[in-house]
């Protein structure tokens, strides 16, 4: 019963979604244009917040655990897993007051109505991975814009989406590279459980009735010296946190 009601509610969710990104592109055209960079944020942030409740279409209800108001004067670090493409928006509209940026594949900077134009000029960064020495510049370069404004940044230092929920190693390039230019900078993982699930293994039917949570772990700082030690601590506690 439930696969016959996922392959009906599917197509509309699609359809919500589809239309959400295509009516967006426009409004954040306009609000940068016309009304500047924190007019954009706030379209972005509303964009996020209709991706997100999408998901209700397919029965699928986000808890999110712990969140508390970060910091308006200091930047913030986001580590969180990574688990599919529905972690993304619930991050963005919850700390929205921090105008969260991102790092992300170039590929996404293409293509993609509302996605991609945000990510050309809402101040995020995006890398080619086939060019690690041009994109460590390119994250110090984002890393200064990010101290200057006081915004927060979200990266998955995994490295790509781990479908299964076990999480993978995790890389610190891109968190050394932050940190040279805010070694003080706030950390902030996110623990993120059973938005992987919603995928479905790749099948165009989504699972409806989801139950995804988000976690907010306690602030802390991480020491260059024993950055790999710090990494892999935050690593274990968002690992705990989703096996609960």
């Amino acid at each position: 019963m439930k696969m016959v009601i996922s392959y009906v509610l599917t197509p509309l969710f699609f359809l919500f979604f589809g239309l959400t990104l295509v009516v967006f592109q426009p409004v954040q055209v306009i609000a940068r244009n016309l009304f500047g960079a924190k007019a954009h944020d706030k379209t972005v942030g509303a964009l996020n917040f209709c991706l997100t409740n999408c998901l209700l279409i397919l029965g699928t209800r986000i808890k999110y655990k712990n969140f508390r108001k970060l910091p308006i004067d200091k930047p913030v670090l986001v580590i969180s897993n990574h688990q599919s493409m529905w972690d993304i928006s619930p991050v963005i509209w919850k700390l929205r007051k921090k105008r969260t940026k991102y790092i992300a594949k170039a590929s996404l900077a293409k293509y993609i109505p509302s996605i991609s134009y945000n990510l050309k000029y809402g101040g995020s960064v995006s890398i080619d991975r086939n060019d690690p020495a041009g994109s460590i510049e390119k994250i110090k370069k984002f890393a200064e814009f990010i101290a200057e404004n006081k915004f927060a940044i979200c990266i998955y230092p995994e490295g790509t989406r781990s479908r299964n929920g076990k999480i993978k190693p995790f890389k610190s390039a891109g968190i050394e590279a932050i940190l040279k230019v805010i070694p003080d900078i706030n950390i902030v993982p996110i623990a993120i459980k059973n938005t992987g699930l919603i995928d479905n293994e790749g099948k165009f039917n989504k699972k409806i009735g989801i139950k995804p949570t988000f976690t907010m772990l306690a602030d802390r700082t991480l020491d260059l010296n024993n950055l790999e030690a710090g990494l892999e601590a935050i690593r274990q506690e968002i690992a705990q946190t989703i096996a609960n």
